[in-house]
């Protein structure tokens, strides 16, 4: 049996999740917990470690990359002279230019 450094986590299940759950493991003679840690394993073979996802390894598996294209500003160079456009807005909504930071 594995070794487990034990931190403690609650999850809400509906009431046929349970009941399957306590089916399957008295058939198969484990704990519910130890159920619940195959099925994290399982969804974890098919995604990127938590290791791979703090230093960016797999930004193709970012759910966010998703958003990439799905506004058009209207400016061409806008992720160059965003600090521009930023500024513009800011003196447009309030009639001054913001100090210039150094």
């Amino acid at each position: 049996m594995a070794t487990y450094n034990r931190e403690p986590f609650q999850v809400y299940l509906r009431d046929d999740q349970v009941e399957a759950l306590q089916i399957l493991a008295q058939r198969r003679g484990i704990s519910i917990a130890e159920l619940i840690r195959e099925g994290v394993d399982a969804l974890l073979t098919k995604r990127p470690s938590a290791a791979e996802l703090r230093i960016g390894e797999t930004r193709e598996d970012d759910p966010l990359r998703d958003i990439i294209g799905l506004f058009d500003s209207g400016a061409p160079n806008l992720g160059l002279d965003h600090d521009k456009y930023i500024a513009q807005l800011v003196e447009a909504e309030n009639g001054i230019w913001p100090a210039k930071s150094s």
